[in-house]
């Protein structure tokens, strides 16, 4: 199967679905639904296959497949795969159909049309599925720009309060983005010798100015899209108006892009200018775990609570990136992966408690335990999962982003550290206020409040829970797939682990 075009198989096969489901009729909403989800349940299974057909001993980048698409200008349909882009798109195949199924309901009351709802999402499954398949530099951009197509309908049409002034912002900020990039990426172009190719791109020889000034280009566009502070005020706006669904899938899967991209663009093909950089891409991170914990605390919007959490992880994967160690690396990539897991479960189950109250404050909650137990169960341990409690998948990799980063820079990895205190005030205080305490009689008069979890529900967070259990628990098979891609990115930039020295000092070979 490895001579199987997997990568281009799965970036047209959603496209190609959500053209079926836009084009069935209107009236008939349930057949659109149902012809999304097992389209979707499709591309996870051929997912599978292509994940079991990886050889983590073997080559860097495999399933490689690359067609003639512009010549002149050096551009072409490349596409590969690393364990970095093979464990985001298996968390795309995952999510997709559990968000599908989350969001069964969630068109209804926005009077547009259902079927274009689910078409949307599997055209975003498409682009998100492009963008980490992308082996070429301008198909990379091309894919980086269009899923905002998508996802700006979802939010613009099927959200919530301020739904257009979400969406205009996270498509300005990210177009804005979007342009440092294209700009970089002409610059890159012109330097490497007319070519897209990755491949040939890592081994050009670029001088020290002009590579910083690349490394920028592209660090500012995957900054905002991360979002990394300062540039991270589009996510609240945007998380808080989004459907669940559509939210978790912004937050999980799609600000991934911007982590990816540093990993696979900056790093690698300007290795210089990203040790350069470093230290205030160091402190960028640190800032964001701190500033966004303190804004989640106090924050009353469910949704957007979980999305200051969301740029407070991202924050520690910026700082594992940076600090130059494959075990902080792997970390990142395998806290890519958990967050993904772990903040679409919140995501899922904060919308579920909203739908039911019919508001997303959580000073209209207190004591919903009381009525709805499983849910209030799924969401404590959603929670749990979020503050990276040991025995759940994001301890692991926040455990290994700390212990990579302390072993270089111990001041960084210490004011990270408070990050999990924070996290554990604003998650518990979350629960707290929702779900714990004195019951507010105003629930009681909320029809929806008294349904718990029905079989579809339960369905979308089982499997969400098993995996972040397992993973916890037995993170190995994950693990060995980004291990390899993870030094090799190291290797690209000249740094090897550190090594204590007679005295007890820590001394990196490569510096």
């Amino acid at each position: 199967m490895s001579n199987f075009p997997f990568l281009s198989v799965l970036t047209v096969a959603p496209l190609v679905g959500a053209l079926v489901v836009a084009f069935l009729p209107r009236h008939r909403p349930e057949l659109a639904k149902q012809v999304a989800f097992v389209w979707s349940l499709l591309v996870l299974v051929l997912s599978v296959v292509m994940w079991v057909s990886f050889n983590a001993g073997g080559d860097r980048f495999q399933f490689r497949e690359s067609y003639s698409w512009i010549p002149n200008w050096g551009v072409s349909f490349t596409f590969a795969a690393d364990g970095i882009a093979l464990v985001m798109l298996m968390l795309i195949a995952v999510l997709v159909p559990l968000v599908i199924l989350a969001s069964w309901h969630d068109a209804e009351s926005s009077k547009r049309s259902i079927p274009v709802y689910f078409a949307l999402l599997l055209i975003l499954e498409s682009t998100m599925i492009g963008v980490f398949a992308a082996a070429d530099v301008f198909l990379f951009y091309v894919f980086f720009e269009v899923m905002l197509v998508p996802m700006y309908f979802l939010i613009g049409s099927y959200g919530g309060h301020q739904r257009q002034y979400a969406a205009v912002k996270f498509f300005l900020y990210s177009l804005v983005g979007g342009l440092f990039m294209l700009a970089a990426v002409i610059g890159l172009w012109v330097v490497g010798g007319k070519t897209f190719d990755w491949q040939a791109l890592s081994q050009v020889d670029i001088s020290t100015g002009t590579e910083r000034w690349l490394f920028l280009g592209f660090f500012l566009a995957f900054a905002i899209k991360a979002p990394f502070f300062p540039f991270h005020t589009w996510l609240p706006d945007a998380g808080g108006a989004a459907p669940a669904g559509a939210a978790a899938l912004l937050v999980g899967v799609l600000d991934k892009v911007g982590t990816f991209g540093i990993l696979r663009y900056c790093l690698p093909l300007f290795p210089e200018a990203s040790k350069w950089f470093a230290p205030w891409a160091l402190a960028l991170g640190v800032i964001g775990i701190i500033y966004a914990a303190l804004l989640a605390v106090g924050q009353n919007d469910l949704k957007r609570l979980v999305s200051y959490t969301s740029i407070a992880h991202f924050g520690f994967i910026g700082v594992g990136i940076f600090a130059f160690t494959t075990q902080a690396g792997t970390g990142s990539v395998l806290y890519m992966l958990n967050h993904g897991l772990a903040t679409g479960l919140l995501f899922l189950v904060v919308g579920m408690l909203i739908s039911r109250r019919g508001s997303a404050l959580i000073s209209d909650f207190g004591g919903a335990g009381k009525l709805v137990p499983v849910l209030a169960g799924v969401l404590f341990f959603a929670g749990l999962a979020s503050l990276a409690l040991p025995g759940t998948a994001p301890f692991i990799s926040e455990f290994l982003v700390l212990i990579g980063t302390f072993t270089v820079n111990k001041p960084v990895a210490v004011i990270a550290t408070v990050g999990i205190i924070l996290a554990a005030a604003y998650v518990l205080w979350m629960v707290q206020r929702t779900t714990q305490g004195t019951l507010n009689p105003a629930l009681t008069e909320v029809d929806g409040m008294r349904r718990d979890l029905n079989l579809r529900e339960k369905v979308v967070v089982a499997p969400l829970v098993a995996l972040i259990l397992l993973l916890g628990f037995y993170p190995k098979p994950v693990t060995d797939v980004i291990n390899p891609a993870v030094q090799a990115t190291m290797d690209d930039i000249g740094r090897t682990d550190p090594a204590p020295s007679v005295g007890g000092t820590v001394q990196e070979a490569g510096r």
